[in-house]
């Protein structure tokens, strides 16, 4: 990606799929140009929390709602050190933020940070291009960037693709750190970071937990080095086909019988740890109103999520893995694609989604509570062993 940050109000934008369709619009945020996987988000609040999410690592997001920017931006809801998507793409932005927390516009943080942004497109046409036919790569030329429509296609089409990206270790931190227990520790939380999140910790450090963020190369020795009561693995970015590592440490801590849970990403290693597939969704669930069935209790729980990929589990039926019996405990109401798994001869289960809702719903923090239950029941000289 290459930006410059001058001009941003004036200069003609194009977007260009690597299918040829081309959209037309004004720079919005950084002037330059900018690749990645063209994708779309249905949520109508919570744009910080998008742009800072590290799933989003080498991904344009495309916002559905109409109008972004409205509430400008704060220095309390960013989930990350800095914004992670490679380009955004807006139909009206606001012109004036007007929120009492906000301290800048959309448009001067990224700017400042260095984000190319198309913006004056009609969203509502490509999201349904992106449905028809599938995420694609994308590049957004802003500035001298925009030149014959044909150089920007092969740009385009030349750059690299999601299937088979690794890409957990380019998002997580390099140095392990601890998030302290609200209150009363009750509990020791390791947390193999795979592109988390910062309100999850925080969610688990509200019950009384401590955790633990360890880098994505963390072994397992690393992992039990600091005697957890329980294993949580992160949200990330990239194709969970190429995570034989963090499976392998997964697949350590099932081999100790510790309580487990893993979110979004850490839902597809848990997958593979039991030995099912992963595959890559058309064109993927991401935004803050996804209707999800807890299998376990009937209920409908709106969501939040951000995935292009998801696990390849039985339906239907209690499966035999290595760890003993797994069935799906979670599954999409839009399109049945498996939104959790758990394992029923050990604690350790997975959900697809975001339940720590920044942004989105609240519908999903029972599962935290979950967690700690299972932290609650389960010996832990035993699960040390």
């Amino acid at each position: 990606m290459t930006t410059s940050t001058r001009g941003a109000a004036k200069a003609p934008a194009v977007l260009v799929l690597e299918d040829g369709r081309i959209f037309r619009g004004r720079a919005y945020g950084a002037v330059g140009e900018t690749f990645g996987e063209a994708v779309f988000s249905t949520g109508m609040t919570g744009y910080q929390e998008t742009l800072t999410d590290p799933s989003y690592h080498r991904q344009v997001v495309v916002m559905t709602a109409p109008h972004v920017g409205n509430t400008g931006v704060n220095d309390e809801d960013p989930e990350s050190s800095r914004i992670w998507v490679s380009g955004y793409v807006v139909r009206d932005p606001a012109r004036v933020p007007s929120n009492w927390r906000s301290r800048r516009s959309l448009d001067e943080e990224l700017v400042a940070q260095g984000v190319v942004g198309i913006s004056g497109v009609d969203t509502r046409a490509l999201t349904r291009h992106l449905r028809e036919r599938g995420a694609m790569r994308v590049g957004i030329f802003s500035g001298e960037a925009v030149m014959d429509d044909a150089v920007l296609l092969a740009k385009v089409q030349d750059a690299p693709q999601m299937k088979g990206a690794n890409l957990s270790a380019e998002v997580a931190t390099k140095e392990a750190y601890v998030v302290p227990a609200i209150g009363e520790k009750k509990f020791t939380v390791a947390a193999v970071d795979l592109g988390i999140k910062g309100m999850t910790p925080q969610r688990m450090a509200e019950r009384g937990i401590e955790v633990h963020v360890l880098p994505a190369t963390a072994t397992v020795e690393d992992v039990y080095a600091v005697e957890p009561d329980g294993v949580f693995f992160s949200n990330g970015p990239g194709d969970p086909a190429t995570a034989d590592h963090a499976v392998s440490v997964m697949q350590g801590v099932l081999a100790r019988k510790t309580p487990l849970f893993g979110i979004c990403f850490g839902n597809q290693i848990l997958g593979r740890a039991l030995g099912f597939g992963t595959y890559k969704l058309k064109y993927g669930h991401r935004g803050i109103n996804q209707p999800v069935q807890d299998r376990t209790t009937g209920k409908v729980e709106i969501t939040a999520h951000n995935h292009g990929f998801a696990v390849d589990a039985p339906l239907d039926k209690v499966s035999e893995t290595p760890f003993g019996r797994a069935e799906v405990s979670h599954l999409c109401l839009n399109d049945n694609v498996v939104e959790g798994l758990q394992l029923l001869d050990q604690p350790a289960f997975s959900v697809q989604y975001h339940p720590e809702a920044a942004a989105g719903p609240h519908d999903a923090a029972y599962l935290f509570d979950r967690f700690t239950s299972l932290m609650n029941t389960v010996p832990m000289e035993a699960e040390r062993a």
